[in-house]
């Protein structure tokens, strides 16, 4: 079964960085494009990034344009989202999705892992 596990968040100080991990199993990574999302406490989803299949086209919201960067090792089944110059709106829990065979959108979602950033 596809399995998503999303790792690497914690506490950080504004400024810094962080770089989540993303370990997928279960289906053929290399075959699907990827995507970050994320929910601060109390609002709604909101996404952050997709990469297409092969990597080598990336997209980003204006909020974290610049700031953050995705990439995935399709021989490692494995996702990331490096993320620079944190700011406390960061806060949230940073998810990682697989999308469907073609096409946007989100079939498949890991647990989350925490990223907290105190100013």
């Amino acid at each position: 079964q596809v399995q998503l596990v999303e790792s690497g968040g914690g506490l950080v100080q504004s400024g810094g960085s962080l770089t989540l991990s993303c370990a997928a199993s279960g289906f053929s990574f290399n075959s699907y494009w990827m995507y970050w999302v994320r929910q601060a406490p109390g609002k709604g989803l909101e996404w952050l990034s997709t990469i297409t299949h092969g990597g080598a086209t990336t997209f980003y919201s204006d909020d974290v344009k610049g700031r953050f960067t995705i990439s995935r090792d399709n021989m490692k089944n494995t996702l990331y989202l490096q993320m620079n110059k944190l700011e406390s709106e960061d806060t949230a829990l940073y998810y990682c999705a697989r999308g469907p065979l073609t096409g946007w959108g989100f079939e498949y979602w890991g647990q989350g892992t925490q990223v907290t950033v105190s100013s």
